[in-house]
């Protein structure tokens, strides 16, 4: 399966990086240019392991994501449950570790897909790799800017346990 990455250091240490990574609507709309709308299905209000999201982006598609892993403050996973047809797979995955300088992270997203149908798959696989990778790189950097937002900042600190809010 085709993976696409995009890595980035921003200022903000590990846990708060991971904050701002989940932060919701309307927050989350400040940062990241791929989702025009997005909230979480089944009657959840927060991420976990097992719980589902619904998204809509720019470009008018819709995908119902699950959470696969949750690993706060340095992974988490999330795998297609329904979405655009020409996707038989999609994955995403986003890891968060100590930057080279104290007080930062480096944070790597990365996204794995198949496509379908098999006879198209291998064009149509080269397009998705050229696609997403716009797409990833321009949503991290959207993230990065999310990291100095202020506004995006003081939210993701009040997702986080009182006695960690720095």
């Amino acid at each position: 399966m085709p993976v696409v990455e995009a890595v980035a250091t921003v200022p903000v240490p590990p846990e708060l990086a991971f904050a701002v990574s989940q932060t919701v609507a309307p927050v989350r709309y400040r940062w990241d240019p791929f989702v025009r709308e997005q909230h979480f299905v089944d009657g959840a209000i927060r991420p976990g392991r097992g719980v589902r999201t619904f998204t809509r982006s720019r470009h008018g598609l819709v995908m119902v994501s699950e959470y696969v892993s949750w690993a706060p403050p340095t992974n988490v996973g999330m795998k297609m449950v329904r979405g655009p047809w020409f996707f038989e797979r999609f994955g995403g995955g986003w890891r968060f570790a100590p930057g080279p300088e104290p007080g930062t992270t480096l944070a790597t997203w990365r996204y794995n897909f198949r496509c379908r149908p098999a006879f198209l798959r291998p064009v149509a696989e080269r397009i998705g790799v050229w696609l997403l990778r716009r797409d990833i790189r321009r949503r991290i950097a959207g993230y990065a800017a999310g990291c100095a937002d202020p506004e995006v900042l003081a939210a993701a600190r009040r997702s986080l346990p009182p006695e960690r809010r720095r």
